[in-house]
């Protein structure tokens, strides 16, 4: 199956030098999988033609918020909502969770409660997943056509389904324990993330997570949306 990847944002530069942009984080994610993909750097307005370029799409994270002023999101939200009328398969994670639920009638801010750094607890359709996460923003009230499948006592709106084309995640399963490393070394020193949850997240990098086991879930659905 294609993925087109609808990159909406970089990793950083030190991140980007060891571990590769969004796009190869979610190929290394995706291996072995039975997937392709095409990457369009829509936060650089680099945009597909079409829907149909890919069978199904991504959309990744950003360091953006999706409530801001930049160029790339009203079209973005347009072929959010071009997706969603068309019943393609779509999955968006972090900044992706949240563009499409803004692009689909939901509301998007910064969470009274503060960031989310590093490995949390979730329940995704009724399983246990731990995940890294690393955002501020969330999804405070969803589309009216969304379904919450995911929660967490920090997220309430952790994961969300469209029908049975779109799937949409907050945490970030292709950022493993060995990407959040060079994370927390590369952002950790900026004052405007908490030291204390900076500190939390490094004394969790040698837990166990589950990324593998969300890969498989999310694949899965982008098969069965497609079939």
């Amino acid at each position: 199956m294609h993925i087109g990847i609808l990159q909406c944002g970089h990793t950083p530069e030190p991140v980007g030098e060891v571990h590769g942009d969004f796009d190869a984080l979610f190929k290394s994610l995706f291996d072995g999988h039975g997937l392709t993909f095409h990457t369009w750097d829509v936060v650089d307005l680099d945009f597909p033609n079409s829907i149909d370029d890919a069978e199904g799409w991504l959309l990744t994270g950003s360091k953006h918020g999706a409530y801001e002023e930049h160029a790339f999101i009203p079209p973005l939200e347009t072929f959010i909502r071009q997706l969603h009328a068309a019943q393609k398969p779509t999955i968006g994670i972090c900044f992706g969770h949240q563009i499409i639920a803004q692009a689909l009638g939901g509301r998007v801010e910064k969470f009274a409660g503060g960031w989310a750094i590093g490995r949390h607890g979730y329940a995704i359709e009724g399983d246990d997943v731990h995940l890294n996460a690393w955002h501020q923003d969330q999804v405070t009230v969803p589309p009216k056509d969304a379904k919450t499948v995911g929660q967490s006592p920090f997220c309430a709106h952790a994961a969300l389904v469209y029908g049975e084309h779109i799937m949409t995640v907050q945490p970030h399963p292709e950022i493993n324990n060995d990407v959040l490393a060079t994370y927390l070394d590369t952002r950790g020193r900026d004052p405007i993330f908490p030291a204390d949850k900076i500190t939390m997240a490094r004394n969790m990098l040698g837990s166990i997570g589950d990324e593998p086991r969300l890969a498989t879930r999310l694949a899965r659905f982008l098969k069965e949306a497609r079939s």
